[in-house]
């Protein structure tokens, strides 16, 4: 994991190191950032190594963060255009309050919950928790967190009649096993950061073209309406909910805007492999579902609902 951040807030950097030390215990997570960088090494191709190999990059998000020219330049940018190719996630992680809902970055679900800075929560160690929480549920669904098999003494060459480590078998690890709530909690958190996609995205839009108007009405926590004015005019509309008429354990997306869940056009439904949880989107077409896009991280839920929401707008 590739750590982002300015120099200004090396202490918060420090603080949010301690909360991943079980992570680091488990061996599925390996933190890195510039004060790593051995005496006499290339510090820009350090940097540079780094961040094209790491699987996860956070953004330590701040004022100075914003300010400083190299984190926004260079590492921000090169972190979204890896994020972009689905080559890594990046996560925006907002350590103190800044105009970041404007930057680049925006349409990505940030953490703590709601973009709440960690220097305004009145127990930092929670806010520490929140994020070392939304960092394992991406190690999560990259399915990086699976318990490390546990061998027993007596579990080894001698006690198959063997000698020596080339009796063991190659791999002893299981396959990880998710159960019902992993699939709740999987679904319920990529709701949120569809929602929060939308939201973004819409003032965004309106931001960007001045004759586009937008609304996004939450309308609780397991609904939300969207819809895009074009000089006046309604030319994008929708309802995105929690469950459906097809999947009970999906994310279901409708033309209507109405807030009814009695009609879809599309579900967003979980599934399992041996690379962890993922969606697949049951009413694609099978070429679309048989392509590398038929497995969707819950970001690549989120654009591929937009697409489907925005696509009347671009047809006028």
């Amino acid at each position: 994991m590739f750590i982002s951040y300015s120099h200004r807030d090396e202490e918060l950097r420090g603080q949010l190191e301690t909360h991943l030390s079980v992570l680091l215990r488990q061996g599925i997570l390996q933190p890195w950032h510039d004060r790593k960088i051995a005496p006499g090494s290339d510090i820009h191709a350090a940097i540079d190594a780094h961040l094209e190999s790491a699987d996860i990059i956070l953004l330590l998000v701040s004022p100075d963060f914003l300010a400083s020219d190299y984190c926004y330049d260079k590492e921000m940018v090169r972190a979204l255009d890896r994020h972009r190719r689905r080559e890594a996630t990046v996560i925006p992680v907002i350590l103190r309050p800044c105009e970041w809902q404007h930057a680049p970055f925006a349409h990505l679900l940030a953490t703590p919950p709601d973009g709440r800075p960690v220097t305004s929560w009145p127990d930092r160690d929670q806010a520490f928790l929140e994020i070392t929480k939304a960092i394992r549920s991406v190690l999560d669904s990259r399915g990086s967190v699976a318990s490390p098999p546990k061998v027993s003494h007596v579990v080894g060459p001698q006690m198959f009649g063997m000698a020596g480590p080339a009796g063991l078998a190659r791999d002893l690890r299981l396959p990880r096993r998710f159960t019902q709530h992993d699939k709740d909690m999987f679904v319920q958190g990529a709701f949120e950061q569809v929602a929060q996609f939308f939201e973004n995205s819409l003032a965004e839009l309106a931001r960007q073209n001045p004759e586009v108007q937008q609304n996004f009405r939450r309308l609780d926590a397991s609904r939300f309406t969207a819809r895009v004015y074009h000089h006046g005019d309604v030319r994008a509309r929708c309802t995105v909910f929690l469950g459906g008429l097809l999947s009970s354990n999906g994310i279901a997306f409708s033309h209507d805007d109405s807030g009814a869940t009695n009609s879809l056009n599309e579900t967003l439904t979980v599934e399992v492999d041996e690379e962890g949880l993922y969606f697949r989107a049951l009413m694609s077409s099978a070429s679309q579902r048989q392509s590398g896009k038929g497995k969707l991280t819950p970001e690549d839920g989120a654009n591929f609902l937009w697409e489907m929401f925005i696509a009347p707008l671009w047809r006028r």
